[in-house]
């Protein structure tokens, strides 16, 4: 069989079918490849979406017209928002999903989306002609035909899984690798690593003693990631529980050290830093008595319990052993056991910021294949490739985000840039405008640009505008309007702060730390003439509203040092330039500089063993 299509999408994980989406809605003839049609993004470790700076990413993806956010509201049994006790920019929004059903979702949304097919099917190898692609071959033969072709396949190139000594190939448990397309990209000078990764054993939740543990429910309130709803009413709500290990467990632990793949040296791939299994957690922070665990629900239908903070390859015996030592978990059955995954990954500064390859003509890369870990990292990068696929093929301007735009800019930048030893993972410090890229707007800072895209619906458009009247209005009534100490000082002396003398703007007494902008409004009886009391979103509209005021300082100085620091982003280099030329810079730094060409002084400026006195070099350079 010979087919044609303008995008080819290899991998039915987070990045390939946000991608294969991004495309079609696009426009363009797509079809998605995948080994088994019946996981679609799935979650292959722990059934949740979000977290630390994840969140962030979610509601990004969402603002830009991706489905992760709307399938996130779809199958969730769980939400919190993180962090309310930090300011604003570390609210981080996180969910619980039903495993099941979420991929479920995800398969209804793409088998609703025009311009989209699904084929099943292993992809052997590339079609590539003077270093362009042309299209894919599949196992039996079958020929895709394509302008441009994303690869996302996840842990399956190559993929090799560790439990003690058993060693099996397999890109997840009980499922088969991919083979060939690593050979072949190696043999175009592909520079092609190894990375490592791992997940926990799933518990049977018939034999767990919740009752030793402290029980974590979900918030009441806020409950969404979608910008499309108000907020999400959770059927049969499922609680998530905290133990902790123990001294007992370590010491199971220790014993199965021997038997460790990881530490014999039968795994050669770097792991996660910041999500290292518990083996790799007694032996690095050997003082420490004791690790938190999250024992979290797989479904609403299912006993099945996952438990994060305990990923393992350590031998089956080992493992049960340790987690029998654990306060509630004594009796515990487990339906398999952990296990590490070695795979294959191609160095991501091989990529330009559209994520396009930089040898290969028209052939994308998303998703773990680019050296990170995590659904929502590799979704983000799903929707970029994917819009740039479709702008390549239409010959029109790159879609890139910057920095001050998104944690998605920050996280491509990343990639790009200063490529990676080991899985990428994306925390709030790695953005160092992280007032400016709050969950909270991400709508206000993308969804317009989807919407010149053409992935964004204009009933999208409307809540934002929406959104923004009703916020500007809340901000000029508090500006406009006066209080005396008749109608405020009551309320003021319960909220535990100064009364006031005479008469003060609104908008004063509302910057008060002690002060709620949701509360003041409800109690002051001329705020009642408001819009935003007659709209469904108050909450959310009160929320950003009083960020506004309350941060504006912080936000208005960041923005400026953004400014500042994009002069140099503005800056571009010559894509031809030998630096080997360039005698005045360090020679670590013209062997990075001719590896990566950086687009932009701001990029080289951001690549490891780059000096400032490298970059000077280069503003004289061009005549700056």
């Amino acid at each position: 069989m010979e087919s044609r299509y303008d995008i080819v999408v290899v991998g039915g994980g987070h990045a390939g079918c946000e991608a294969a989406h991004i495309a079609a809605k696009m426009g363009a003839k797509t079809v998605l490849i995948t080994m088994d049609m019946t996981k679609l993004a799935q979650m292959s470790c722990n059934p949740a979406m979000g977290g630390v700076a994840k969140g962030q990413i979610i509601r990004e993806i969402d603002a830009l017209g991706g489905l992760s956010g709307i399938v996130t509201d779809r199958s969730m049994i769980q939400f919190r928002m993180l962090n309310r006790s930090k300011g604003p920019a570390m609210w981080s929004p996180r969910a619980q999903c039903d495993r099941q059903l979420f991929s479920k979702e995800w398969r209804k949304m793409l088998e609703g989306t025009e311009n989209l097919n699904i084929w099943q099917e292993e992809v052997k190898s590339l079609i590539i002609e003077n270093n362009k692609v042309k299209g894919i071959e599949t196992a039996f033969g079958n020929i895709f035909n394509a302008k441009a072709v994303i690869l996302a396949n996840g842990t399956f190139l190559n993929g090799l899984l560790h439990v003690g000594f058993k060693t099996y190939k397999g890109g997840r448990t009980g499922e088969l690798p991919a083979e060939g397309l690593s050979d072949q990209l190696r043999e175009m000078s592909v520079v092609v690593g190894r990375l490592k990764t791992g997940t926990s054993a799933r518990l049977d939740g018939r034999s767990i003693n919740f009752k030793k543990m402290t029980e974590q429910k979900g918030d009441n309130e806020g409950r969404c990631f979608s910008y499309l709803n108000n907020e999400v009413k959770i059927e049969n709500e499922k609680s998530c529980f905290i133990t902790y290990t123990n001294e007992e467990a370590h010491e199971e632990l220790r014993k199965g050290l021997k038997f460790s793949p990881l530490f014999t040296g039968r795994i050669k791939g770097r792991g996660p830093r910041y999500c290292p299994s518990i083996e790799d957690k007694i032996v690095t922070f050997k003082n420490k008595q004791s690790h938190q665990l999250f024992i979290e629900p797989e479904g609403r239908d299912t006993v099945e319990y996952y438990v994060n903070g305990f990923a393992s390859s350590l031998p089956l015996e080992a493992q049960l052993n340790a987690l029998r030592k654990i306060e509630g978990l004594e009796n515990v059955e487990i339906f398999r056991p952990g296990y590490a995954i070695e795979y294959d990954f191609f160095q991501p500064t091989q990529l330009r910021h559209t994520l396009e390859s930089k040898s290969i003509e028209r052939l994308f890369f998303a998703g773990q294949v680019n050296g990170t870990t995590g659904y929502e990292e590799a979704a983000a990068q799903g929707v970029i490739a994917g819009i740039n696929a479709v702008l390549t093929i239409r010959d029109s301007e790159p879609f890139v985000l910057d920095r001050d735009e998104s944690y998605i800019g920050v996280l491509i930048d990343d990639l790009v840039i200063k490529g990676v030893d080991e899985p990428y993972r994306m925390f709030t410090s790695r953005a160092e405008y992280r007032i400016l890229l709050r969950q909270d707007n991400a709508d206000e800072r993308l969804s317009r640009k989807g919407e010149k895209l053409g992935t964004v619906s204009s009933e999208r458009i409307k809540r934002l505008e929406e959104k923004e009247e009703l916020i500007e209005e809340i901000i000029e009534f508090l500006k406009k309007e006066n209080v005396g100490p008749d109608e405020i000082n009551r309320f003021l002396e319960e909220n535990k702060t100064a009364e006031i003398r005479g008469k003060t703007k609104a908008f004063n007494i509302v910057l008060r730390p002690q002060i709620s902008l949701a509360n003041f409004l409800n109690g002051f009886g001329k705020a009642k003439s408001l819009k935003v009391f007659k709209s469904e979103r108050f909450n959310e509209i009160v929320e950003c509203a009083e960020i506004n005021l309350k941060y504006s300082g912080y936000i208005e100085r960041e923005k400026l040092v953004a400014d500042k620091i994009k002069r140099l982003e503005e800056l571009k280099l010559p894509l031809d330039i030998d630096y080997g030329g360039l005698l005045s810079i360090s020679t670590e730094g013209r062997q990075k500089l001719n590896r990566i060409k950086p687009a932009t002084i701001g990029q080289a400026s951001r690549i490891s063993g780059v000096s400032p006195s490298d970059i000077h070099v280069l503003l004289m350079y061009m005549g700056r």
